[in-house]
């Protein structure tokens, strides 16, 4: 019989750092800028990306992003009751809300391009750098369905 991975075992307070770290399936919708709406609460995704954003939906300056972009969010088990604006596919969200990791996440397909090939990540989005769009301008570039 063949042992749970840590992901069914663990809630996300339990894990190791390399364990949530792993959890991060690379689709890069959390470094699309989101604008919320303050009335409703709804959270809005837009289609301009921080501007740090590789073009294999990776930061570039993960180590010191919170330097250098100051309201970049950085996940931690504690906020799990903030999760709620993470997109719905995205695995921390869905350990915290007591759900498994899809077919296609990494950890169960052994493959850290298939979230690419599968089209939940945001690869093939043609995206705006947050540095070439006026911050009042990005309303423009909401995104219906993420």
């Amino acid at each position: 019989m063949s042992e749970l991975p840590f992901w069914k075992t663990k809630s996300l307070a339990e894990m190791s750092r390399e364990e949530w770290e792993s959890l991060c399936d690379g689709c890069g919708k959390c470094c699309l800028q989101k604008l919320e709406d303050e009335d409703e609460g709804d959270v809005y995704y837009t289609r301009v990306v921080c501007r740090y954003m590789t073009d294999r939906c990776r930061c570039s300056i993960y180590e010191h992003r919170q330097r250098e972009v100051p309201n970049c969010v950085w996940l931690t088990p504690k906020d799990v009751d903030q999760f709620f604006w993470l997109p719905q596919t995205c695995a921390y969200r869905l350990i915290a809300e007591g759900k498994d990791l899809p077919e296609w996440h990494h950890l169960n397909s052994g493959d850290a391009n298939r979230i690419h090939a599968v089209d939940a990540s945001v690869l093939a989005m043609a995206l705006v750098r947050d540095d070439a769009v006026p911050e009042e301008e990005w309303e423009d570039y909401i995104i219906d369905n993420l």
